[in-house]
């Protein structure tokens, strides 16, 4: 995901809006004296190229005779404005203000989904991994002083995935077993990690193999999807959420096509231990740069 998926939410919703004006079957003009708008505005508002206000909203509906639309139009506003938030502003509160802020979602969700295709997702991430994928991040935005407290605020994660409150459901690329963060000794102990993750009894850790035949769904960017009622995605400048029902339910179809993809239990320890036999076979001696977000 990425902004565009936000101007994408913004032209449904300046597309709603002139569904309405047709069906009240108002030329633009009409609309604009209706509403008390200049219709060079509503123009804009139409072709998404001007945000409509809340008080916009109102006024068009009124004028459409479609007050009712009101409550969900302006909910749809409101979500857009959030969908898209740039990691900038968030990074300059710091590390530890980002999981601060995180934790209450994570402690009050009783089932978390989640598909990684490129590295191991921060759930069960062991602690030399957090560190060693994060430390790439704060040297690009000259976070390094943080670094610590940032450590500390993920792992805060692992205590959610062991208290056993929480369920999870994991769909992970095999790929991401292959992206080394740190060095030997880290891999080897988070392979072991997710070897123990496997035999939790509120996880569910599948694995997509590599060169499987992809029938029902393609690789695709990470997400995170909380009790069906919010769903995340993150990008290197950016945040992309949303907790509009059409789009949650559109992202639990693809986690479940996915999910069938993967395998479980002893199938998936054996794709765990043969990343790392191939680790074991190769020279692995410094820290690899990655991505941003939940991971």
């Amino acid at each position: 995901m990425s902004e565009q998926a936000a101007q994408a939410a913004r032209k449904a919703i300046a597309l709603r809006m002139r569904d309405l004006r047709l069906d009240a079957r108002l030329n633009g003009r009409q609309l604009a004296a209706e509403a008390g708008m200049r219709p060079s505005k509503v123009s804009r508002i139409e072709h998404a190229r001007q945000n409509p206000t809340e008080d916009d909203i109102r006024a068009w509906c009124r004028a459409c005779a479609a007050e009712d639309q009101i409550p969900e139009l302006i909910a749809a506003r409101r979500e857009v404005e959030q969908m898209w938030l740039e990691h900038r502003r968030e990074l300059r509160a710091g590390f530890k203000r980002m999981s601060e802020r995180n934790r209450p979602l994570y402690e009050q969700s009783e089932l978390i989904q989640v598909y990684e295709p490129m590295a191991v997702p921060g759930f069960l991430q062991a602690r030399h991994y957090v560190r060693a994928s994060l430390d790439p991040i704060a040297r690009f935005h000259g976070m390094r002083d943080d670094l610590d407290t940032a450590v500390e605020g993920r792992l805060n994660r692992l205590k959610v995935l062991t208290s056993g409150i929480t369920r999870f459901s994991f769909a992970i690329e095999a790929t991401a077993l292959y992206t080394v963060f740190g060095d030997r000794e880290t891999m080897e102990a988070q392979y072991d990690f997710l070897m123990t993750a496997t035999r939790l009894p509120n996880v569910s850790l599948g694995i997509i193999p590599l060169g499987q035949a992809r029938k029902d769904m393609w690789p695709s960017g990470g997400f995170y999807i909380y009790d069906a009622r919010l769903v995340r995605c993150e990008q290197w400048t950016g945040l992309y959420q949303t907790e509009r029902p059409e789009e949650i339910a559109t992202f639990l179809k693809i986690f479940a096509l996915l999910r069938k993809q993967a395998v479980y239990g002893d199938p998936a320890r054996q794709e765990i231990e043969t990343a790392r036999t191939r680790l074991q076979s190769r020279d692995v001696t410094c820290p690899s740069c990655g991505g941003t977000g939940e991971r």
